[in-house]
């Protein structure tokens, strides 16, 4: 997926941007309410979603202090602030290929309760660690972005310790759909373009979507064994209306593509899911 508009978060911070800041000032990615009713479409509310879904993801983690997590795709380091709030001596390292990003994430995430916090710019693809050296390796919303499912998840299962826990969110097509996809992909940039504007393709390229029968494959192939699939689309969707706004008042064409996937995730043709896994010996 392209992500031209979060991109271009560290620029709007710089600038003082007060709607951004307070969006995705912690986390960059989308929020869930345990009712989406409730959703008032504020500012506020969201950023609160969006700590919400950190949580829900770290809920399928058996989680307790001294252990080693690794958050791939760590952005400014939210995910870890949460840990390193919650939870004493754990090794915590976050590692991320924007280096903005990481430079944000490390002024910003401050250890306590003897807990140890590196960020690193590195290639998710190519982590740069020793085997076996992580108990819990997360990857909150941004798989997508990687070069290589494949290549990601071979990296995981070297550098997580048997036994050890692996937890991702994504944004999933159901199996019967997945065919169609490619198909489909230009009906939905006229769609989006009669509704919202004009679709710039060069800045917005195709989502790499994947399918649920895709993980499950993958899985079994490097040796996880899934543990849990829990679909949480419904529970994201007030997500949509707070960032369209927010990317139309910076980046129009950020502003379609997001547009589209919401035309899809409330059709029901992508799922937004947490997936996790254990590492088989």
């Amino acid at each position: 997926m392209s992500r031209p508009y979060f991109d271009d978060l560290p620029t709007l911070f710089a600038n003082n941007d007060t709607q951004a800041l307070e969006a995705f000032g912690e986390h960059i990615h989308w929020g869930f309410w345990p009712d989406s009713i409730r959703a008032d479409g504020s500012l506020k509310d969201f950023s609160e979603a969006a700590e919400r879904l950190s949580r829900q993801l770290l809920s399928h983690a058996n989680l307790k202090d001294g252990l080693r997590i690794l958050d791939a795709g760590c952005g400014f380091g939210g995910t870890i602030a949460l840990l390193n709030s919650s939870y004493q001596n754990l090794q915590l390292t976050g590692i991320n290929i924007n280096s903005e990003q990481i430079e944000r994430a490390k002024t910003r995430v401050v250890p306590q309760g003897g807990n140890q916090i590196e960020f690193i710019v590195g290639d998710a693809c190519a982590l740069p660690f020793a085997d076996d050296v992580f108990d819990i390796v997360l990857a909150v919303e941004c798989i997508f972005a990687f070069p290589s499912r494949e290549r990601f998840f071979s990296e995981v299962k070297r550098v997580l310790a048997p036994e050890g826990t692996f937890i991702l969110c994504d944004f999933l097509l159901p199996n019967w759909f997945g065919p169609l996809w490619k198909q489909c992909e230009g009906f939905t940039n006229r769609l989006v373009t009669k509704a919202y504007g004009e679709f710039t393709a060069e800045r917005n390229p195709p989502i790499n979507f994947w399918t649920f029968s895709q993980y499950a494959q993958l899985s079994v192939s490097m040796g996880f064994e899934q543990r849990q699939i829990e679909d949480i689309t419904r529970n994201t969707l007030p997500t949509y209306p707070v960032v369209n706004q927010l990317m139309k008042n910076v980046d129009a064409s950020s502003q379609s593509a997001t547009a589209g996937l919401a035309v899809l995730s409330r059709m029901g043709l992508v799922r937004y899911v947490i997936l996790s896994y254990s590492n088989l010996t």
